[in-house]
C-alpha cells in the first residue's frame, strides 16, 4: 500500500512538472490582478449595493467596471456585526447579460457575500436589467469583433476576453478585501460566456476553493456555435486565440475543485467540447452534471440546486455533504456499469443515450432506468447504433450528478 501511494504521488508530481514545462504564458499580470483594485460605492442604501472598480487599461486609460454587491446584512438593511465573516462568491454573466441584481440576491440569501460585475461596459437600470447605460471608459463591448477579431492586433487590451478574465480576478481580489468576507472561503461561478470565463479564471486564480462553469467550456475551435468565427480567422490567428483565450489551454493547470454543468443539446457549448474540457482537468477534484436538453440562459443556468450544494460543501457552509460522483460507464456484457461514491443516500439512477445522428446539439436522447447496488450503477447496454451515453444519479436531497459521457471512438 505504501509503495502504491508513493508511486501515485510520484506520478502526479511528474504530470504536474510535465505540464509546467509546456503551459502557455498568460498575457495577464497576475501579481497585479491579485491586488484589490480601487473602487467607489455608487449605492450603499439599497439592499443590493452598487459600486465601480478599476479594471485594466482600455484605449490607453484604466477601465471602469460596474458591479452589484450583496450580503445577508445588506439585504436585511442592517450593519454588519464586528467579527462577522461570510463566504464569498464571484458571479460572471454570459453573452447578452450584465451584472444581475437577482443573482447576487440569490447568493446573499444563501449566506454569501456576492459580487456580480458587468463585462459589457454598461450599468444596468435599477428597475429593468434590460435597460443599460454605457459607462465612460467601461471597457470593450461583448460583440464578436471584441471576442474574436481583435486577436489580429498585438494589443491584448482591445480583447474582450482579456478584460473578462482580468475583471473576474479583480472582482475576487476586491471581494476578499472586504472585512466581512472570509478571504479563505471564496468561489466563482459563471454562465455561458461567463462559464467560459470561469474556466480560465479558476485555472489562473487558485485562491478560490470552488468553481462552477455553467455551459461554458473550451475547445471552441473544434466544435461550438462559433465555428464560423474561426473560419474567418486565419489558421495562425486561430492558433493564437486558442493559445491565450481557449479554456482548453488553461484547464490542465486548474487546481480549484470544479463542477461542470451543461445540457446534452447545448447549441453553443457542444457536448464533445464540454467533455474534452472536463477531461482536461487533471490536478484537482472535479464533478459533472449533464441534463438532457437543459435550456440555455441565465435563469436556467443559475437554477440547479447542485451548484449551491457543491459550493457549500467545499466552503463549509451549513455542514453540507459533498455531491455524489460517478465514474465513466464501462461495457459489461449486455449491460453498462459504473462505480458510484456518495456520503448521502442514493435514490434513483438513469442511463441516457443518444439516438443516431450527425451532430451533437440536434440529437434526440432516450432515458431508461438504472439500478444502484453496492456502489455500482447498472443499466442495459444502449442499442448498437447509439454512439454516446451517460448515467445520472439522484440522491435523497434531490441532487443529480452525472457520469462523464462515454463516446464511441469515432467522436
Amino acid at each position: 500500500m505504501r509503495v502504491s501511494l508513493l508511486m501515485a504521488a510520484i506520478a502526479l508530481l511528474m504530470a504536474g512538472t510535465a505540464f509546467a514545462d509546456s503551459k502557455p504564458t498568460p498575457p495577464w499580470n497576475l501579481e497585479q490582478l491579485f491586488k484589490a483594485p480601487s473602487f467607489e460605492w455608487a449605492d450603499q442604501k439599497s439592499p443590493v449595493h452598487a459600486l465601480f472598480y478599476t479594471g485594466e487599461l482600455f484605449q490607453g486609460k484604466p477601465s471602469r467596471i460596474f458591479a452589484y454587491y450583496a450580503t445577508p446584512d445588506t439585504l436585511a438593511g442592517a450593519p454588519t456585526k464586528a467579527g462577522t465573516k461570510y463566504p464569498g462568491i464571484v458571479l460572471i454573466h454570459g453573452g447578452g447579460g450584465t451584472a444581475f441584481k437577482e443573482w447576487a440576491t440569490l447568493w446573499a440569501r444563501r449566506g454569501y457575500a456576492a459580487i456580480a460585475m458587468d463585462l459589457a461596459g454598461v450599468r444596468p437600470d435599477e428597475a429593468d436589467n434590460k435597460n443599460r447605460t454605457p459607462i465612460p471608459q467601461g471597457g470593450p463591448g461583448q460583440d464578436h469583433v471584441a471576442k474574436f477579431d481583435t486577436i489580429k492586433t498585438e494589443d491584448f487590451t482591445d480583447d474582450w476576453n482579456y478584460h473578462a478574465v482580468a475583471n473576474g480576478i479583480l472582482a475576487h481580489s476586491l471581494l476578499r478585501s472586504f472585512p466581512e468576507v472570509d478571504a479563505d472561503r471564496t468561489a466563482v461561478t459563471g454562465i455561458s460566456w461567463g462559464g467560459y470565463t470561469t474556466c480560465i479564471v479558476a485555472s489562473l486564480d487558485d485562491r478560490f476553493k470552488a468553481a462552477v462553469p455553467v455551459y461554458g467550456c473550451g475547445f471552441l475551435n473544434q466544435n461550438s456555435s462559433w465555428l464560423p468565427e474561426f473560419e474567418k480567422l486565419s489558421p495562425d490567428y486561430t492558433k493564437k486565440w486558442v493559445k491565450f483565450y481557449d479554456p482548453g489551454s488553461w484547464l490542465p493547470q486548474c487546481r480549484v475543485p470544479i463542477f461542470f454543468v451543461n445540457g446534452t443539446n447545448d447549441v453553443h457549448y457542444r457536448l464533445n467540447s464540454y467533455i474534452k474540457s472536463y477531461d482536461a482537468v487533471k490536478l484537482t477534484p472535479k464533478n459533472i452534471r449533464i441534463q438532457v436538453k437543459m435550456s440555455h440562459g441565465h435563469q436556467p443556468g443559475w437554477a440547479p440546486m447542485e451548484i449551491g450544494l457543491f459550493v457549500d460543501s467545499l466552503l463549509g457552509v451549513r455542514s453540507e455533504k459533498p455531491l455524489q460522483s460517478c465514474d465513466l460507464p464501462e461495457s459489461a456484457g449486455d449491460n453498462v456499469k459504473a462505480s458510484v461514491r456518495s456520503s448521502t443516500v442514493l435514490k434513483t439512477a438513469t442511463l441516457s443515450y443518444a439516438k443516431p445522428g450527425n451532430t451533437f446539439h440536434t440529437r434526440e436522447w432516450e432515458t431508461v432506468p438504472a439500478t444502484i447496488e453496492n456502489g455500482i450503477v447498472t443499466a442495459p447496454a444502449p442499442p448498437p447504433d447509439s454512439d454516446m451515453w451517460f448515467f445520472n444519479i439522484t440522491d435523497e436531497r434531490g441532487a443529480m450528478i452525472s457520469s462523464p459521457v462515454r463516446f464511441l471512438a469515432r467522436w
